[in-house]
């Protein structure tokens, strides 16, 4: 917890008691629904929840953002970017019914009324939303294709409507097609743990 206040030291109580909360909610039921490793869940707050909230760097989301969270698991990374930005409406799809289960069950125990887990493959979503956030669920020209059609048409952030992802490695054949509009930025340019080297969150303007 004290790692999160430390990158980002303007949350309000409640904030900070949210996030604080989700240790111990993590810790339970991932005993019952497998959705963090095992060996990784003690890494909650730096593995998650921070890896999460590098996109909350990326973009400061302006009261009445619309977010799609495709292929969420668990919950990330909507849920603690959900905390981060009270304001926005953020909706989280997966496929997977069990582990939207565990998104549901989190948000109703902190009181997180701006965040709908929902049970849905992307492909069946209709709604339409400023921007779509993932983490490393599938190549960027797969996710693109599906996610097209979600993208809104009404502008109101300062980065255009489109894709933020956090993904790890070489990234270069990947990114090859967008090479002309798509924006990469390394991890450690804000956490300084060696553990976000050759981690990226990456900006697609559609």
């Amino acid at each position: 917890m004290n790692l999160i206040k430390t990158y980002f030291p303007h949350l309000s109580g409640q904030q900070t008691e949210q996030f604080a909360a989700l240790d111990a909610l993590y810790h339970e039921w991932n005993q019952k629904i497998n959705v963090i490793s095992r060996r990784d869940i003690d890494n909650l707050y730096l593995h998650h929840v921070l890896h999460s909230l590098a996109i909350g760097r990326a973009i400061q989301f302006r009261p009445g953002t619309r977010i799609l969270d495709f292929g969420t698991g668990g919950g990330f990374p909507g849920i603690p970017l959900a905390i981060l930005f009270p304001e926005c409406q953020f909706t989280l799809i997966d496929g997977t019914g069990k582990k939207i289960r565990v998104a549901q069950e989190v948000c109703s125990a902190i009181g997180l009324q701006n965040c709908q887990p929902v049970h849905r493959r992307g492909e069946d979503e209709k709604g339409k939303y400023h921007f779509v956030v993932s983490r490393a669920v599938m190549p960027l020209p797969d996710l693109v294709k599906i996610v097209r059609k979600n993208i809104a048409q009404d502008q109101q952030n300062a980065l255009p409507n489109g894709i933020l992802c956090l993904k790890g490695g070489d990234l270069q054949a990947e990114l090859r097609p967008y090479s002309r509009i798509v924006q990469q930025t390394e991890l450690t340019e804000w956490f300084a743990d060696e553990w976000f080297k050759e981690k990226y969150c990456i900006y697609l303007p559609l």
